[in-house]
């Protein structure tokens, strides 16, 4: 591994040439924050991929283009007399430091849990009117739904067993059946938008991330559909003259590869 002179080498490096890029290359001229923001959420769902494939080459990557994103942002900042890399990575030091108070002060914890709710508490300390400020409104739903869970745990609004979440998931279930009986279009959806909510939160004290969860079933399925699409076109055969048996056939055989 590189040394830490090395390291900062490095990024020294890459303040260089996001510098002569910004002066030199009409497209890197000509970005804004506004014009980046879609690429470097892109550029985020690419990292998340590349983790869930556990592919270290690829995390390295998508990490670099990530942190050319950050760079840009800075030195965008930097011509507005705003801000530089310098102050965010201090500003992001300092609160590190400031929400560790177990490490840089004299505050003791016991656990992982004590952790997060002191972070929760010095964030209000701060000045924060509501635990859930720090939810990003644009968030995917699940994403979202995850760290509302989550934010509320950390100051005790809690269920206090696995076994208590189950059980309301399964009163949500229920309710969602009964309005489907009743065939109440909107009160499905609400209905439905609460077993959802449930679920993801017996996901957390299942210590299971619901969107990885779903999103390698997502590519489980497209595999095993994918290969079941290359036996149909081995037989000169499209899905729609198939069977629901014989395509059953074919979705068996991906299962155990």
């Amino acid at each position: 591994m590189n040394s830490r002179k090395e390291q900062l080498a490095a990024y020294d490096r890459l303040l260089t040439i996001m510098d002569e890029l910004r002066e030199q290359c009409p497209w890197d001229r000509k970005q804004t924050m506004q014009t980046l923001r879609h690429l470097t959420i892109e550029e985020t769902y690419e990292l998340g991929d590349a983790i869930l494939e556990n592919n270290l080459d690829e995390v390295k990557k998508e990490l670099g283009d990530l942190l050319l994103h950050i760079v840009f942002y800075a030195k965008i900042g930097s011509e507005k007399d705003s801000f530089d890399m310098a102050d965010v990575a201090h500003e992001i030091c300092d609160k590190l430091i400031s929400r560790h108070p177990h490490i840089y002060g004299d505050v003791k914890v016991a656990n992982e849990e004590e952790v997060k709710q002191n972070w929760e508490n010095l964030k209000l300390k701060e000045g924060k009117k509501s635990v859930l400020e720090g939810v990003p409104r644009s968030l995917p739903a699940m994403v979202k739904a995850n760290r509302i869970q989550d934010k509320v745990a950390g100051v005790g609004f809690d269920w206090e067993e696995p076994q208590q979440v189950f059980e309301k998931l399964q009163e949500e279930l229920a309710e969602l059946q009964h309005e489907v009986s009743e065939n109440n279009a909107e009160k499905i959806e609400q209905e439905f938008g609460d077993v959802l909510f449930s679920m993801i939160n017996y996901a957390r004290f299942l210590k299971v991330d619901p969107e990885s969860a779903l999103e390698r079933t997502n590519k489980k399925f497209i595999n095993r559909f994918q290969y079941l699409e290359g036996k149909a076109k081995e037989m000169g055969k499209s899905l729609k003259d198939m069977t629901l048996a014989e395509m059953d056939v074919y979705w068996n055989e991906a299962k155990k590869l």
